[in-house]
């Protein structure tokens, strides 16, 4: 079944407990959805999103994926697809990491990069893949402006998103003409539960308002959105700035 004008009928959500998927899934299903796949590691909190999912009218399925098994993916994403064409895939799994930590304990990073870049490289593959032999369909990667430029504070977590958007971009070019949408989302600051108890940083802004924009990319074929749409302008600006003063920046 074929999205018409933004409103898809059908959605696989990659990152099944993520707050800014879950507030897409809502939207989704106010205006025409009515099959979901969320795909995650099992655990009460998948269940309960399901269930807070079917209570607004939507046929809910959970399907058991894990990132970081790049092998099962395939298989398990394949299925889904077997079951009948999905029309939009959200990819929104990954892990903000402990920077102190992850620079002190050098697998901590690898984890970090292996589930934001190298779960998303095999996951993306191989929905987009799919995506392609049914003709349609949109696949939304949830990306970070903290991939726009290596930050002192959180440049294992940046490092990886920058792979993920370069990724993201390229994929988009290769599926031109193909009647697949590639739709990345650059996300500044969003208060979420990884994000409890952070210092709030200017152009912060909620699930909500994420899923928003997601939904207005989709109806409007878009290949990039950025939440707030301030952040276009300021990280075009803040790539230009020479690195001894960018250094010295609060940002």
């Amino acid at each position: 079944m074929k999205d018409a004008f933004g409103a898809p009928q059908s959605l696989l959500v990659l990152g099944g407990t993520s707050e800014i998927a879950l507030a897409t899934a809502r939207r989704l299903i106010a205006l025409r959805t009515r099959r979901v796949w969320l795909a995650g590691r099992p655990s009460p909190a998948l269940e309960s999103a399901a269930a807070e999912l079917r209570g607004r009218g939507a046929e809910v399925r959970t399907v058991d994926f894990d990132a970081l098994d790049s092998a099962s993916h395939e298989v398990v994403l394949g299925k889904v697809f077997a079951e009948g064409d999905v029309d939009v895939v959200l990819m929104a799994f990954g892990v903000p990491g402990d920077q102190a930590r992850d620079e002190e304990k050098p697998m901590a990073a690898v984890r970090v990069a292996q589930t934001n870049y190298t779960g998303a490289v095999s996951a993306g593959l191989v929905c987009a893949g799919a995506l392609q032999a049914q003709g349609h369909g949109s696949l939304v990667v949830l990306s970070s402006v903290a991939g726009e430029r290596a930050r002192r504070a959180d440049f294992i977590y940046g490092s990886s998103k920058a792979g993920l958007d370069a990724f993201a971009q390229g994929l988009g070019d290769a599926l031109q003409g193909t009647g697949v949408q590639v739709l990345i989302v650059r996300p500044g600051f969003v208060r979420t539960r990884h994000t409890a108890g952070l210092p709030e940083q200017p152009f912060a802004t909620g699930p909500e308002e994420v899923a928003t924009a997601i939904v207005t990319g989709l109806r409007r074929r878009s290949e990039t959105v950025w939440v707030p749409g301030a952040l276009r302008v300021v990280m075009a600006a803040l790539r230009h700035v020479p690195r001894p003063l960018f250094r010295r920046l609060p940002v």
